[in-house]
């Protein structure tokens, strides 16, 4: 019997060792035929599966879920990523990708049901106010001292991490990691404003040259002189604008990605502004109490400024866009785009641009034959009400979170996976396919020096100081989730002609500040916030307010001279910064 025993265990430890041996087969196959380029050698890439391979082995054959919303970096993992993890550690992902609004949507229902739907969502730092203060959400900076130590890779290098600070809460802790990071800028067709004979048609006009608008003004200018007085470029209809107004989740967030602060409502400060943010809530300094979104409570969200912007985007959607773009949601905008009859587009998001260089075999119109773009990006202009020192742009941080309400075994297997998508074994691969940059040493890379040039300016803008000054939604906002199902409702009305951009933002900040007085009363009662909940000031006249720090009056003049700088100038002072 002894000797039975003997061979018994003789023979689990050939296949033990079979079982590493093709682990590690398979790190070697996928690190040579897919995970390449890398800041790595392939050394180092073997070093840091063999530590993956290992840390996995209690969860071997474990099947996990996890959710994120739908771009190209998200298809790569869920179509890619997850089979080589699934070869490599023995763990299976369901990587299931749905609507960005559907993502935000489980998240709730999880925090609230504290039922397991999911082990992990790449979930926008945009909820960092939310996670911090409900604490619902696992500290990571906790988890891998803790549960999480045995799991947590020593390679992971946080210091590389370019968003950490975006998903950091006032407590100093880590409670996301960031998976993917993508600007919202502006996007122009430069063949068109490098033509000489429009150059001096725009000049004549406008009394100003044609380029990229520094604000609102030109912008406006630009978008008039395409749509009626150019119209038609090589036989095609063209227009001068860009952007897409469809009652849906997304149109929500096409708003609070600092809109209103582009326009000028909020307050000076980065990233976000104090004691005003982008959304238009008060919150003073050195205070987690948000104090009101209205005008009346010291807020901005129904200000001057806020209005002028809800009007301009209506305004310019139905003079200069495409026929149609008002019905278009996010995801709709983007093919209509790369028909290549738009000029430029004020609110353009990076994460557009691995389709944005698809060859035109794919029906991409806006390359040459060689793949080349026709298009640049460059930084958005700002409205009337903003001065110097003020947010200029929104950067969205898809990081990965791990609510509490999933047991900690499957959430220590989704973090293996978390860490194994944005590890420096994989991160310059999948940031080649999906352009959504979370690593310096990834966009440092070679590689990208070498694509830059097919790149549109994406390379250079990350690579510049000037990125920093983009940022996600703050901690202003005490519960995303609740509050921004309020947006796309009241600025879907204003879009169908139920309502002004007055009526309808007036109606969403009272909404608001309803929402955020349900908030405190539940903080107060039961601490639901952790003190950090909603404190609303009493309503007082907005004469007052605007004498006193709140939002801004309105100016008499919303139209001052419009501004341009050339691109290639623009281009060159990042590279020497």
């Amino acid at each position: 019997m002894r000797k039975y025993l003997l061979s018994a265990a003789a023979v689990i430890a050939v296949v033990a060792g079979q079982a590493a041996y093709a682990d590690e087969a398979a790190a070697k196959k996928w690190i040579d035929e897919e995970f390449q380029p890398s800041v790595l050698t392939k050394d180092e890439q073997l070093s840091e599966m063999q530590w993956f391979i290992k840390a996995s082995e209690p969860f071997s054959g474990m099947e996990i879920n996890v959710l994120s919303e739908g771009i190209p970096t998200h298809s790569y993992e869920s179509e890619v990523l997850t089979k080589a993890f699934e070869e490599i550690t023995g763990i299976k992902v369901n990587h299931q990708i749905l609507g960005e609004g559907e993502v935000v949507q489980a998240v709730q229902t999880q925090m609230q049901t504290k039922r397991n739907l999911y082990d992990a969502y790449v979930n926008d730092s945009d909820l960092i106010g939310t996670h911090s203060r409900l604490q619902l959400a696992y500290n990571l900076t906790d988890m891998m001292e803790g549960d999480f130590f045995d799991v947590t890779n020593p390679e992971l290098d946080l210091g590389d991490f370019m968003g950490t600070q975006f998903t950091t809460g006032p407590d100093g802790d880590l409670y996301q990691l960031p998976d993917q990071q993508f600007a919202n800028l502006y996007w122009f067709r430069k063949d068109w404003f490098d033509r000489e004979d429009l150059q001096a048609a725009f000049k004549e006009k406008y009394g100003y040259d044609l380029g990229v608008p520094v604000n609102w003004s030109a912008y406006e200018d630009i978008a008039e002189f395409f749509s009626n007085d150019v119209k038609e470029i090589d036989g095609t209809a063209i227009y001068g604008h860009m952007d897409y107004g469809k009652r849906a989740p997304d149109l929500g967030w096409r708003m609070t990605d600092a809109w209103l602060s582009m326009a000028g409502a909020g307050s000076k400060g980065e990233p976000n502004g104090v004691p005003i943010d982008e959304w238009g809530i008060r919150m003073e300094a050195d205070s987690c109490n948000p104090a009101g979104a209205s005008v009346t409570r010291g807020g901005a969200a129904n200000g001057p400024a806020a209005v002028y912007a809800i009007r301009k985007w209506d305004e310019w959607l139905r003079k200069f866009a495409p026929p149609g773009a008002a019905s278009y949601d996010f995801y709709q905008s983007l093919p209509a785009l790369a028909q290549g009859n738009v000029a430029q587009q004020i609110f353009w998001y990076t994460a557009f641009t691995a389709d944005m260089v698809k060859p035109q075999s794919e029906g991409n119109n806006t390359v040459d034959g060689e793949g080349n773009p026709l298009w640049r990006m460059a930084p958005s202009p700002h409205g009337p009400y903003w001065e110097e020192g003020q947010k200029v742009g929104y950067q969205d941080v898809g990081s990965w979170t791990f609510l509490k309400s999933t047991p900690v075994d499957r959430a220590k297997a989704a973090w293996l996976y978390a860490q194994f998508v944005v590890s420096k074994t994989v991160d310059v691969k999948k940031s080649h396919v999906g352009l959504t940059f979370i690593r310096d040493s990834s966009v440092n890379h070679e590689s990208f020096t070498e694509r830059a040039p097919k790149l549109g300016g994406l390379v250079e803008f990350y690579r510049s100081p000037d990125r920093v000054a983009w940022s996600p939604t703050g901690v202003n906002v005490p519960d995303y989730p609740k509050l921004a199902q309020i947006w796309w409702q009241q600025i879907g009305d204003v879009n169908s002609g139920a309502f002004t951009p007055q009526e309808a933002m007036d109606r969403l900040a009272e909404e608001m500040d309803i929402t955020m007085a349900r908030m405190q009363r539940a903080d107060e009662q039961a601490n639901v916030y952790g003190g950090c909940g909603p404190r609303l000031n009493e309503e007082k006249d907005a004469d007052w307010w605007y004498a006193n720090g709140g939002a801004k009056p309105k100016l008499e003049n919303e139209k001052p001279q419009g501004q341009t700088v050339n691109y290639d100038e623009l281009v060159a002072r990042w590279a020497s910064e």
